[in-house]
């Protein structure tokens, strides 16, 4: 997949942020939310700027992006859907509902689909246990689901922008 957001219109705006966060206590995680705001990940081209903007080791950075699952190294779709993989959700049919999203997208966990509409997330608890299983499409959460609902809801995003 070709880099197109690593342009430099993005980099001068990083240069911003880093700018505004620079001097600040504490600036590393408001910085890598901005960066993934405007260039839609993390990769290593934008960690590197980051640690020499605000002198901070790349081995930091690096640890810190890998570590928190808000942050990505690669693009994600469009729609990124997130199934909740917690106790109570895996309980109540969570695994199966991950590999029907998976089987009708052609994607498995942690993948982007190759017309970079849809990323698919087996994620960690959420914290809406009393919802579960749930299921996250962007911001639009649906919970109490069962495995019927889940062709319904991937098409409806299936269609939106086609």
């Amino acid at each position: 997949m070709a880099k197109e957001f690593l342009t430099e219109e993005n980099f001068q705006k990083l240069d911003e942020v880093i700018l505004r966060h620079k001097n600040r206590q504490g600036a590393l995680m408001p910085v890598l939310q901005e960066a993934q705001d405007i260039f839609g990940c993390l990769p290593i081209e934008v960690q590197r700027q980051i640690s020499e903007g605000i002198k901070i080791p790349m081995s930091e950075i690096y640890g810190v992006v890998t570590f928190y699952s808000q942050f990505t190294l690669e693009p994600k779709g469009e729609y990124t859907i997130s199934i909740c993989m917690g106790t109570a959700c895996y309980v109540r049919g969570a695994k199966p509902m991950v590999e029907k999203v998976a089987e009708m997208l052609g994607i498995a966990p942690g993948e982007t689909s190759a017309d970079a509409k849809f990323s698919l997330v087996a994620t960690r608890c959420i914290g809406a246990c009393g919802l579960a299983p749930i299921l996250t499409v962007n911001e639009d959460v649906y919970g109490r689901l069962t495995l019927e609902d889940i062709p319904g809801i991937v098409e409806k995003y299936q269609k939106e922008g086609s």
